[in-house]
């Protein structure tokens, strides 16, 4: 590949450009027929939440008191003062965790920046 300065068309240099990134994109000698379908049930669902706008604060509101801010099932179990076993949280083992926490942040900073309020409680 060439560094020197196109001097043609915008056409041109809009093919230099895409031919340029396709070659570091896709592998030379890959297929169509060599490329792995991924199975994603989930996929609409991550999507939808992700895509979600929190513009009302009631909704806010609702959304903050009902995602709690740390994983609820993360304990200790302890007999006369002596830990006996942990368990860990397992709202990480939750596939759809991240785009939940993503929404209560959302959520949060709405009430924080567009209504102006403490969200201390929510913490």
């Amino acid at each position: 590949m060439s560094f020197r300065k196109l001097d043609g068309s915008a056409q041109e240099r809009d093919r230099h450009d895409r031919i340029a990134f396709s070659s570091w994109v896709a592998h030379p000698l890959a297929t169509p027929h060599q490329t792995r379908v991924k199975f994603a049930p989930l996929a609409p669902l991550r999507r939808k939440l992700d895509n979600l706008e929190v513009r009302d604060s009631k909704f806010a509101h609702f959304l903050a008191e009902r995602i709690p801010a740390q994983c609820p099932f993360e304990r200790d179990v302890k007999l006369f003062g002596r830990t006996l076993f942990h368990i860990p949280p397992m709202c990480k083992l939750n596939p759809l965790y991240d785009e939940v926490v993503a929404l209560r942040f959302r959520a949060l900073c709405y009430l924080a920046d567009e209504c102006g309020e403490d969200i201390s409680q929510y913490c």
